[in-house]
């Protein structure tokens, strides 16, 4: 492959060049999140020949995905795919000069440093306030820039976290929002405000990445695509020396409560509830399919095991992890955890 005609049409572009893409090629992404915005992220990350470009998801291909999050077809989706993992095969495909390394894995306390702490940038594709504070925390903690973003209905918004230099994400978001909220589950979104959000994040990217911190976008941009409606709001002076993270280095959300041996998480629209291990271990999946076999159907691939029994779907993951399908009453999950899993 002639990576000088892979990539002659970015190195033409002035503020790139031939620098700007050797430059590229030495740095390393992390994108939380393989989902709509997760997967144009990590797409336009790929071709533009970032050097190194780490995936995290916690999910797996659903058809439902298929109509937004560019990098899945209908074959992952029957397979189940881990997304994670569904994209770095695509991706590595698509560029072979690139590493793309599939985490399938949930970002929380306990694992955020190690997925995080080294990149040059990190990229929000998550759906949820909670992995965006871990993110601000571990971002702040070790200096990371981080591009902030979310998409819902035909509403959207991005904006550039510089620690040191702008407001933290808990300075412009003290508290997170109250409530179930608005998801892609329960008031749905067009595909083109996903590319469009998305690809504002990369291009945010690209500019932290090659040094051009002048030419960064310097305000909380929200956009509802549907209504042609473009609102920038300033967020230069939005620093609060008062805040837990960046004023006073107290990260909160790094911290690890060890109360109980898993975490019961409901997931926003998904009548779906999340079960971590806090201290992740091993599934042998082959242990657990001769378990569950005489009691319900069970479907495996490589990386996840389908347990279906009483009505739910049980999901396991190599790392401890269960998704407890058809219900969002955490008390029915742990019911259902204890019987078939135990402690």
């Amino acid at each position: 492959m002639d990576f000088s005609s892979r990539y002659s049409r970015q190195t033409r572009f002035a503020p790139i060049g031939e620098h700007g893409q050797a430059l590229l090629a030495q740095k390393k992404v992390a994108i939380v999140g393989a989902g709509a915005l997760g997967t144009v992220l990590a797409n336009h990350m790929v071709r533009a020949g970032v050097g190194y470009v780490r995936i995290i998801d916690r999910d797996f291909v659903e058809e439902s995905n298929l109509q937004r999050q560019m990098l899945y077809d209908e074959e992952d989706a029957q397979q189940h795919l881990p997304k994670a993992m569904a994209a770095a095969t695509k991706l590595t495909a698509i560029n072979s000069s690139v590493i793309v390394e599939g985490i399938v894995a949930d970002v929380h306390a306990g694992n955020a440093e190690a997925l995080l702490a080294d990149a040059d940038v990190i990229l929000d594709g998550s759906d949820n306030f909670q992995i965006r504070y871990i993110m601000n925390d571990v971002a702040v903690k070790y200096h990371i820039p981080w591009v902030y973003g979310g998409a819902v209905s035909s509403r959207g918004m991005f904006a550039v976290i510089r620690p040191g230099a702008t407001p933290c994400f808990r300075c412009l978001f003290p508290h997170a929002p109250t409530g179930r909220g608005e998801t892609c589950d329960t008031v749905g979104v067009i595909g083109p405000l996903v590319y469009v959000i998305a690809s504002y994040q990369a291009t945010e990217a690209l500019k932290l990445l090659l040094g051009a911190m002048d030419q960064l976008n310097p305000h909380l941009e929200q956009i509802d695509l549907w209504q042609n409606d473009f609102d920038s709001l300033p967020i230069r002076h939005g620093k609060n020396p008062s805040c837990p993270a960046c004023g006073r280095q107290q990260f909160d959300y790094l911290d690890l409560h060890e109360t109980e041996a898993e975490e019961f998480v409901t997931l926003c629209g998904r009548d779906t509830v999340q079960i971590t291990p806090t201290k992740p271990y091993t599934v042998d999946f082959s242990v657990l399919a001769q378990r569950f076999c005489a009691l319900g159907k069970v479907e495996q691939n490589r990386f996840l095991l389908r347990f279906h029994v009483d009505g739910y779907t049980l999901v396991f993951f190599a790392d401890g992890r269960v998704l407890v399908q058809g219900t969002h009453d955490t008390a029915i999950a742990r019911s259902l955890y204890a019987k078939y899993v135990g402690h």
